[in-house]
């Protein structure tokens, strides 16, 4: 027995309605504006969704280094756990944006062991791939006590079997709710020794990217996942009762997950209309400047707080080496960037002109609740490298 999905309330059906508006909107947007910005935005996604993804863990990197992760980079800062556990999360993921796009592909549970494996195959003793040998408990950090217990050993190979044919019935439920019941089955069956959670999420945006309206990139709500961990835990310890209990409700679970869909989509959108209005300012500086084009590559990434390196420009620009370095060179002679660092370690900020550039373009945050229509707006969060 698994958790299964109950008859919807008509709220929940027009909170759904409601995110099928905002997601056509933003895929219309992105269908429209086929400019090379639209690349910078899907890179920023996915690195954000694998950072945030991994935080919920305590396995934190910048924004930076995700993206140096997804772009198959060294680390700005140091190796460590944290970067190898981004590293195996970009390539479950990246498995996952593959797998979207494949007419023949049915879910099995070889595919669940294979993306545990890229997570988790930089330590062995995690046992990745593997189905647990024993018991396992969820414990309160802080305390250490005890707040969820797995069902047995025993009965993981069979209710993976069970969840494996309920991802492949055919059934008229909106992938949103399946998405998240995929989620709340795996998460609470807990299969593995390590990184359920992880997989668990991975397996919800897995659903998404196969049957969403949006590019797969888009479809995750790993990134608000992320940011609201304490809230995600508080649903999740709810329908659980501290063990394995499917004849539970789950309809305060899928309430959260359709909330953080309603307001990853609006952060979204938000983020891609700055983004144009941020494109056009400097596209009209670089042209009174009488700069070339595609230097907009640097000064974009710059101005939203990332650290630009030579490397990821020019893979940006489509630019050489040599052309790189001499373009980011003549962005810091122009007063646009700064250079911080020396040879292999360099890499660019943006100048005052810059931060203030990006600053006059930004829009209050709506936060939504979709089934009060309540709204709350807030200022903008001021300028920070590595902005999160």
């Amino acid at each position: 027995m698994l958790f299964s999905i109950p008859p919807l309330p008509p709220d929940y059906a027009a909170v759904i309605q409601r995110i099928d508006e905002l997601r056509q909107r933003l895929n219309y947007f992105l269908q429209q504006q086929p400019r090379r910005w639209t690349g910078l935005l899907r890179r920023s996604t996915f690195a954000r969704a694998i950072q945030a993804s991994n935080s919920i863990e305590g396995y934190n990197v910048t924004v930076d280094d995700a993206i140096a992760a997804v772009e198959g980079e060294e680390p700005l800062d140091e190796r460590t756990e944290a970067w190898l556990a981004v590293q195996g999360y970009r390539n479950a993921l990246s498995y996952i944006l593959q797998l979207a796009t494949d007419p023949y592909f049915s879910h099995n549970e070889g595919t669940l062991r294979s993306l545990q494996y890229m997570m988790l195959s930089y330590d062995l003793g995690k046992r990745p791939g593997l189905w647990r040998p024993g018991a396992i408990y969820v414990r309160n950090e802080p305390t250490g006590a005890i707040v969820y217990e797995g069902p047995s050993a025993d009965e993981v190979p069979g209710l993976i079997a069970e969840l494996v044919s309920a991802l492949n019935a055919r059934t008229d439920q909106p992938v949103m709710v399946r998405a998240a019941l995929a989620h709340l089955n795996l998460v609470m069956i807990h299969p593995f020794s390590d990184g359920n959670g992880r997989m668990a999420r991975a397996l919800q945006t897995l659903v998404l990217a196969r049957e969403g309206l949006l590019d797969p990139t888009f479809s995750s709500v790993e990134e608000y996942l992320g940011r609201n961990t304490e809230a995600y835990y508080a649903v999740l310890a709810e329908v659980g009762q501290g063990a394995w209990h499917p004849e539970r409700d789950p309809l305060p679970w899928i309430r959260f997950c359709l909330t953080a869909h309603y307001r990853q989509a609006e952060t979204l959108l938000r983020r891609t209309e700055e983004q144009e209005r941020l494109w056009n300012a400097l596209e009209a500086e670089l042209k009174r400047r009488g700069l070339n084009e595609r230097l907009l590559m640097a000064l974009s990434d710059a101005a939203v707080g990332y650290r630009v390196r030579n490397s990821t420009y020019r893979r940006a620009a489509e630019v050489s080496e040599q052309v790189a370095s001499r373009d980011l060179a003549l962005l810091v002679g122009q007063g646009l960037l700064i250079a911080q660092g020396e040879r292999r370690g360099r890499f660019y900020l943006a100048s005052d002109w810059l931060r203030q550039a990006r600053s006059s373009i930004r829009s209050p945050k709506v936060i939504s609740d979709p089934f009060t229509g309540e709204q709350v707006s807030t200022l903008p969060e001021p300028y920070q490298p590595s902005l999160r």
